[in-house]
């Protein structure tokens, strides 16, 4: 067996911007000397709620965050997650953090959470 090659990669993942400078769109947040760009410079990103349509950019925008800060980025879906899974993700974040320093963790489709996952994840933000 052997290991996938970028030919196994989809073509959106593969021309996905891996940097501001690639990213389209914004720029009032991520051009020259705007918003995002301060923030990364300062190394110190606050909690930030990114909201657009599907396909708009707002994962690709956090894994170049995280990235350009050297960051943990760690992912989840509010629709898979349970409460068991949002503790277990929350505890994984908080380890990264002590050891590295730096934690993305990006909620997708954070406003279906229920009450239960609200109840878990709420006290950590």
């Amino acid at each position: 067996m052997h290991s996938p090659g970028p030919k196994n990669i989809p073509l959106a993942e593969r021309m996905r911007p891996d940097s501001l400078d690639g990213f389209a769109g914004q720029e009032h947040l991520v051009g020259p000397d705007r918003l995002l760009r301060r923030l990364i410079s300062s190394r110190r990103l606050p909690s930030l709620l990114l909201w657009g349509p599907p396909g708009s950019g707002k994962t690709t925008l956090a894994n170049i965050l995280a990235r350009t800060i050297d960051a943990d980025f760690i992912f989840f879906s509010a629709v898979l997650a349970g409460v068991k899974d949002i503790r277990r993700i929350v505890a994984t974040a908080e380890e990264e953090r002590a050891k590295n320093g730096g934690t993305i963790l990006f909620v997708d489709e954070i406003h279906r959470f229920n009450k239960g996952q609200q109840d878990a994840f709420l006290p950590h933000v």
